[in-house]
């Protein structure tokens, strides 16, 4: 399934920093779609192929929890663009 988290930033600089050791310790079968932030970096939001929500939630607030708020939602992937189905 598609996985969106959608994160309101508290600390930019650490959220983006956690997120990069997340990635390079992705869970087999992961894959990363897309890493996006608004232009002032209070806000991100990221899609990922796993699972599950709970695992995707489970990583990510490894290290990122503290520098964010994040919602983690399937994505809708058959009705999205440019998202494979």
């Amino acid at each position: 399934m598609h996985v969106m988290a959608v994160s309101v930033v508290s600390d930019n600089t650490k959220f983006w920093d956690g997120l990069k050791k997340v990635h390079a310790k992705l869970p087999k079968g992961t894959e990363w779609k897309l890493a996006v932030a608004s232009k002032d970096g209070t806000r991100a939001v990221n899609v990922l192929t796993h699972d599950s929500i709970a695992g995707v939630r489970d990583f990510f607030e490894t290290h990122t929890g503290a520098h964010a708020s994040t919602e983690y939602f399937e994505a809708d992937a058959a009705n999205a663009v440019g998202l494979a189905r």
